[in-house]
C-alpha cells in the first residue's frame, strides 16, 4: 500500500505538467437590444435585435503544446441569433469559424478550415465598424469591403499570420473552390500586413474572390458568406489610427471593385421590389465602391466612452455615379470588463444611383432595405462576454 501511495505521489507532478501544456475553453459573446427605425419597407419599425454592434456567438478554442515551441490549436465558434435561438448562418453548426492549425514560437500560425479573411483580420480592427464601439450596423455600404465585425467568413482556407517582428505582422491566405476540374471557380486569395509603433497602427492589404457565390466554394449564398454575385470581387484598404491619451483617431480608404456583377445578398428580412433574403437583390454590369471613414473614440473615464464615425462612398455603376453617407454616434457605459450598455444611432442616405436599381435603397446592415433613400436607425443595446 506504501508503495503504490509512492508511485502516485511520484507521477502527480508528471499529470499536472501535463494537464499544463493543453487546455480548452469555451466563451462568447452576448449583443441584445431593441431598435427603431424610421423606414424599413416603407414602414417605421420597433424591434428586438441581435449582434447589432457585436456579433453574437458561442464557442471553444484550445492548444496543446507539442514541444519545441510549436503548438496544436483550433476553434469552433457558433453564431446564433439570441431572439429566437436560432442559427445566425443556416445549416452550419459552426459557422462562423471552424479550424484546426499549427503554432509557431519562432514563426506563425498555420491554419486550416473557415475563417476570417486577412483583410478582416488585420485592417478591419482600425476601422469603427469592425469594433464593437461602432459595430456592424454601422458597415459600409452593403459592406462591401469586407471590413465588418466578421461577417464574411471564408470556406476551405488555408491562412498563414507571421509573428510579429519590429511591430510588423504578415498574413496571407488561399481559399480553394475545391470543385473538381474547376479549380479557379469561387477560390479566393488575398495578403495584408499590419503595422504598430506605441500609439501608431497601420494596416493595408488585398483580397480576391473569383466567382462569388458560385456553387460551393470558397464563399456561397448558401450559409450567408457571399454579400455579390460576380464574375470576380477585388478587395483593396489601408488604414491607420493614432491614440492620444483617451482619444483614438482613425482614417480607412477601401476600394471594391466587382467585374461582371449580378447580385446583391446583404439584404435584410422582408421583401420590397424584388429585393428580400431568399433571393439577390438583382444587378447587370461592372459596380465600384470607394470608401473614406474617419472614426474616432474618447473614453471620458473608465466606464464611459463616445464614439462616433463617418463615411462617403463614391460608386460607379454603368455610367452612374452612386454616393453614400453613413454616419454614426455610440455611446457605451461599462458595469463590468464582462457587461456594458449602449445606445447608437446611424443614419444613411444615398443619391445619385439609378432608380429602379437595389442601389437606390438606402440599407443599414442588419435591417431590410428603405423604400428610399434614406434610413436610421437608434439601438439601445447590452453586450456580455463570457
Amino acid at each position: 500500500m506504501k508503495r503504490k501511495l509512492a508511485v502516485v505521489i511520484a507521477l502527480a507532478p508528471l499529470a499536472m505538467v501535463a494537464h499544463a501544456q493543453s487546455s480548452v475553453t469555451l466563451y462568447g459573446y452576448v449583443d441584445a437590444g431593441i431598435a427603431y427605425t424610421n423606414n424599413q419597407l416603407g414602414h417605421t419599425a420597433w424591434q428586438t435585435t441581435s449582434s447589432a454592434t457585436q456579433n453574437t456567438v458561442f464557442g471553444l478554442k484550445g492548444t496543446e503544446d507539442l514541444g519545441g515551441g510549436l503548438s496544436a490549436v483550433f476553434k469552433l465558434e457558433q453564431a446564433f441569433v439570441l431572439n429566437n435561438g436560432a442559427q445566425a448562418l443556416s445549416g452550419d453548426a459552426f459557422g462562423s469559424q471552424a479550424w484546426l492549425g499549427l503554432q509557431s514560437d519562432a514563426f506563425g500560425t498555420m491554419t486550416f478550415g473557415r475563417q476570417f479573411d486577412v483583410v478582416n483580420d488585420l485592417v478591419g480592427p482600425l476601422t469603427a465598424e469592425w469594433n464593437a464601439w461602432g459595430g456592424s450596423i454601422a458597415a459600409h455600404p452593403f459592406e462591401n469591403d469586407n471590413l465588418a465585425a466578421n461577417s464574411v467568413i471564408v470556406n476551405n482556407t488555408v491562412k498563414f499570420t507571421s509573428q510579429a517582428y519590429r511591430g510588423a505582422t504578415l498574413e496571407g491566405m488561399y481559399a480553394f473552390g475545391n470543385a473538381p476540374g474547376r479549380f479557379g471557380q469561387n477560390r479566393a486569395y488575398g495578403f495584408a500586413l499590419a503595422y504598430e509603433h506605441g500609439p501608431l497602427n497601420l494596416a493595408a492589404g488585398y483580397l480576391q474572390f473569383n466567382n462569388p457565390g458560385l456553387g460551393a466554394g470558397a464563399v456561397t449564398t448558401n450559409d450567408g458568406s457571399a454579400n455579390f454575385l460576380a464574375e470576380r470581387q477585388r478587395i483593396w484598404s489601408l488604414g491607420g489610427n493614432f491614440a492620444l491619451g483617451s482619444l483614438t483617431l482613425g482614417l480607412v480608404w477601401s476600394h471594391t471593385q466587382l467585374d461582371e456583377a449580378t447580385g446583391v445578398l446583404s439584404f435584410g428580412t422582408g421583401t420590397y421590389l424584388g429585393i428580400s433574403d431568399a433571393s439577390s437583390g438583382t444587378l447587370q454590369g461592372s459596380l465600384r465602391f470607394d470608401n473614406y471613414e474617419a472614426n474616432v473614440k474618447y473614453s471620458l473615464t473608465t466606464a464611459l466612452s463616445v464614439s462616433g464615425a463617418y463615411t462617403y462612398t463614391h460608386g460607379a455603376y454603368n455610367g452612374s455615379s452612386p454616393g453614400w453617407n453613413t454616419a454614426m454616434i455610440q455611446t457605451d457605459y461599462a458595469l463590468s470588463k464582462r457587461t456594458d450598455f449602449y445606445v447608437e444611432g446611424v443614419y444613411q442616405n444615398v443619391h445619385g444611383a439609378p432608380a429602379d436599381s437595389v442601389l437606390a435603397h438606402a440599407m443599414l446592415n442588419g435591417f431590410s432595405p428603405s423604400s428610399g433613400s434614406t434610413q436610421v436607425a437608434v439601438t439601445v443595446g447590452m453586450r456580455h462576454s463570457f
